[in-house]
């Protein structure tokens, strides 16, 4: 995926955990409205960068050094089978 849509999914994801958080937050009082929206948006954008995996802020690139080891074990075994 591209940096773009990353954002655009943490965004999303921030927007949801806002509105969901301010509502369960409004149910007391004006205040927790507002931190309750502060802190859902907060889970929101974690829950984004978890759900994305390996591709996300702390990846470090080295995947296709891993992805190549496999497939050369998968044709060494294929080839003595």
């Amino acid at each position: 995926m591209g940096r773009i849509r990353n954002a655009v999914d943490r965004a999303k994801y921030a927007a949801v955990g806002a509105a969901v958080g301010a509502a369960v937050g409004g149910l007391w009082s004006r205040n927790a409205a507002s931190t309750g929206g502060a802190l859902g948006g907060l889970a929101g954008a974690t829950l984004s960068e978890l759900k994305s995996g390996a591709g996300g802020v702390f990846a470090d690139g080295n995947e296709d050094e891993a992805d190549g080891d496999e497939t050369d074990e998968t044709v060494e075994a294929d080839a003595a089978a």
